[in-house]
């Protein structure tokens, strides 16, 4: 259990500390930084028969392999650099030869000169490619002993899971682990005794004894005391803070109950060292004191932040003031026992436990580990209920925890049965890295917290920070950043995580096109520097340039639309070939997309292609008042898929384009706004229709919307069943006002022919009755 534990300690560890990022190196290089030389084969040889010799033979140790592997993973990176040796010149050299057209079948000849030149061109190119193909082979050789080094390892990994040792539970085995851990304190208690027997040791402790109690003072200080005043001064300095800056103050201010206790522990190893009495394995006893603490102090921070003081700040978990205080003693108790888990793993490593003494010592340790899990698991599930309760059962977050505590539940449980059966290996894996995964999520939810706070204080909007999308972003950024952590955690090895990187680096190829991280990174920036340039040249024309000519608008804007088409069409183009990205082994993946095109996105390509008719043929321009499919309105907008006409009742009707390139449309101001409204009128029969013409046409001719030329035109029209039947037929110079110019001529002609004693008649029926008697029959009497 020796290298579990150190594994679980060491990642548990940098939970606490800023974690720095492994930065693998780039294997990709531009073309002006080729590699000039080819690597050295004959050393790679003798690497590579050794480290197939040492897997062959099973005797090598998993630390021999590590860094065999370490080894031949940086050969691999020299052979993927080599594969681009001469790219440049093996390119040119290929279009030479294609310009000198396709090789003559077989049988055929071509002339003399040709067929020199293709000859000597191909002896060139494979002068050129054998370097090549050689760094390709030994990359796949390279490549191949990392996956079986990869491979040993973890078999290896497996098996010592599954091996089964002592039974802590067995009684014969407790005087074994009582035997070593006595025998670890009372050898330093020996050691101590021996020092301070001598005169040499008095004498060095005298000499030192001002340095000692000062280091001694300002450790009993800061470790009793530091931690209570930074958590005073983090209530005080709350309350008094305004609530904009309240979290992320908060935040900076706990982080003193980590720090200064901190420094308390680094001065009592100062003020122990100091002493001179330390021996060897009370040096190395006491070399843990800061490292156990950071652990135990980090733990007790997280979870004060997960699950504060009352007004302190704002809660996480929906529980209760005492269950939330059991909570964050169950926190800091786990921490208190990943230390000591770490502890006996430093101390069993250099003492030399037997298995027996580490399975007895260890024991104890899991389950008081298993229980405060469980406990706190159980806490999580009381949380989810509160929300129940409260109506929040469905959430998202929630289904969250609840997966979360069973699968804690379930490892608590798991891990001490495993470790009393023997499988202490086994047992150590479920339980400890369960106790550093439930860390990891905190830490998470605390920095997720602080991110919105400082989000509410950059804007001074409190509310809805945590629901802001920036915060949710960083936050899930957070998260991708964690699961290489996560990865430590559960046995991942470093090794591991490099060669996900390498391989990302690597990048994946495309016919014989390789695309990678820096490639993508290239063809994003120059498409978005193209995209703004585009962006900037419309809106210079259309607000500076364009409004000086004499176009109209509607090609103002086409010649703006087609502008950004062109200028983002061109910005792919650049984006694509600055990248290296080669167009034609695309041509594969084109020709199925234009079978998709043809079938399930006919009407998209329709409505687009119609688009662009609009806005070069521009039938149809913005601001025209148009009719198309029975709806009425004006053009608003035209995208390119469809077009926003605005309807006279201020509603947006979408239209596609290829309605208005295939169908009837009515453009009723496209070359101008001149139109013609008829307004009909009737009025008795009787009525001199002369008289009527006239007043009719001088009504017409007295608007002054109505042009003179051509004149209004006055029609008797008919007979009606009712009445006279005259229009009054005129154009407008504006036709957009057409219904509001009928509606003032309708009330010119109700005053003129109420002067005039002009009726308009409305409809009028006389009803006969054959038999008036057979109704009288028909009402009942009243009897």
């Amino acid at each position: 259990m020796k290298k579990l534990h150190r594994l679980l300690a060491a990642v548990f560890f940098s939970l606490t500390l800023p974690v720095a990022p492994v930065v693998a190196q780039s294997t990709s290089t531009t073309a002006t930084e080729a590699v000039q030389e080819a690597p050295n084969y004959t050393a790679w040889q003798e690497v590579a028969e050794q480290t197939e010799d040492a897997i062959g033979s099973g005797a090598a140790t998993n630390s021999a392999l590590e860094k065999a592997r370490e080894e031949i993973a940086a050969w691999r990176s020299r052979f993927l650099d080599a594969q681009s040796l001469n790219q440049t010149r093996i390119e040119t050299l290929g279009g030479q030869i294609a310009a000198l057209g396709a090789a003559p079948e077989e049988g055929a000849t071509e002339p003399q000169e040709i067929a020199d030149r293709r000859a000597a061109l191909n002896s060139q190119l494979k002068q050129l490619q054998a370097p090549v193909l050689s760094a390709e082979e030994a990359y796949r050789r390279a490549d191949g002993l990392i996956r079986e080094i990869d491979t040993i390892i973890r078999d290896r990994q497996a098996d010592e899971l599954l091996q089964l040792g002592p039974s802590p539970i067995n009684p014969t085995h407790w005087s074994t682990g009582i035997t070593a851990i006595s025998g670890t304190f009372s050898g330093v208690a020996q050691e101590v005794a021996t020092s301070w027997n001598s005169e040499e040791g008095r004498a060095n402790l005298r000499e030192d004894l001002p340095a000692v109690l000062f280091y001694l003072a300002v450790a009993l200080v800061l470790i009793l005391r530091g931690r209570r005043w930074m958590e005073k001064n983090t209530i005080r300095y709350a309350e008094s803070t305004s609530l904009r800056a309240r979290g992320a103050f908060i935040f900076l201010i706990s982080l003193g109950q980590i720090v200064l206790p901190y420094i308390g522990l680094v001065a009592l190893l100062k003020a122990l060292n100091s002493t001179g009495l330390l021996g060897e394995r009370g040096t190395q006893l006491s070399a843990l004191i800061p490292t156990v603490g950071l652990v135990i102090l980090s733990a007790r921070w997280l979870g004060g932040r997960i699950f504060p003081k009352a007004n302190v700040q704002s809660r996480l978990f929906n529980l209760s003031r005492q269950r939330t205080a059991e909570a964050r003693w169950n926190a800091a108790g786990l921490g208190v026992v990943v230390g000591m888990a770490g502890l006996l793993d430093r101390m069993s490593s250099f003492e030399d436990y037997a298995p027996a003494a580490q399975a007895t010592l260890g024991f104890p340790i899991l389950v008081i580990g298993a229980v405060l899990m469980f406990r706190l698991a159980r806490l999580l599930m009381n949380h989810v209920q509160a929300d129940a309760a409260d109506g929040h059962e469905g959430l998202y977050r929630n289904r969250l925890i609840v997966l979360i505590a069973r699968a804690s539940m379930v490892t608590a449980v798991l891990g001490p049965v495993l470790a009393a059966i023997g499988y202490e290996r086994a047992a150590g894996f479920f339980t400890y890295p369960s106790i550093a995964t439930l860390a990891l999520f905190g830490l998470l939810a605390v920095l997720q917290r602080l991110v919105a706070d400082i989000y509410a204080m950059v804007t001074g909007d409190s509310e809805s920070a945590r629901d802001a999308l920036i915060p949710v972003l960083i936050g899930f950024m957070l998260l991708l950043m964690a699961l290489p952590v996560l990865a430590l955690i559960w046995g991942a090895r470093v090794a591991d995580l490099t060669e996900i990187w390498t391989k990302f680096t690597e990048g994946f190829s495309i016919g014989e096109t390789r695309i990678s991280p820096s490639d993508f990174l290239t063809f994003v920036m120059i498409f978005v520097f193209g995209y703004m340039l585009t962006r900037l040249l419309q809106g210079a024309l259309r607000s500076s340039v364009l409004p000086k000519t004499k176009i109209d608008t509607g090609g103002q804007n086409a010649i703006v639309s087609g502008t950004g088409y062109i200028g983002i069409f061109l910005a792919a183009i650049i984006a694509i070939t600055s990248a290296g990205i080669d167009l034609s082994s695309l041509a594969i993946v084109a020709g199925a997309l234009s079978v998709g095109i043809g079938f399930g996105l006919q009407n998209i390509v329709s409505n687009f292609v119609s688009g662009i008719i609009l806005l070069i043929e521009r039938p149809v321009s913005e601001g025209d008042w148009i009719e198309v499919g029975g709806v009425m309105g004006t053009v608003r907008d035209i995208s390119v898929r469809s077009t926003r006409v605005e309807t006279f009742d201020r509603t947006d009707v979408i239209v596609p384009n290829s309605d208005l390139i295939s169908g009837m449309v009515t453009n009723w101001t496209r070359s101008n706004l001149t139109g013609r409204i008829i307004v009909p009128v009737g009025v008795a029969y009787g009525t001199d229709t002369k008289r009527v013409e006239k007043i009719l046409r001088d009504i017409a001719e007295a608007h002054p919307l109505v042009i003179i030329n051509p004149p209004p035109q006055v029609l008797f029209r008919g007979f009606g069943a009712d009445s006279l039947d005259f229009e009054i037929r005129a154009i407008l110079r504006d036709v957009t006002l057409g219904v509001p110019t009928q509606s003032e001529i309708n009330h010119e002609i109700a005053r003129r022919f109420a002067e005039e004693k002009i009726e308009i008649p409305f409809a009028q029926r006389d009803i006969w009755l054959r038999n008036p008697e057979a109704l009288g029959g028909a009402v009942p009497s009243a009897e």
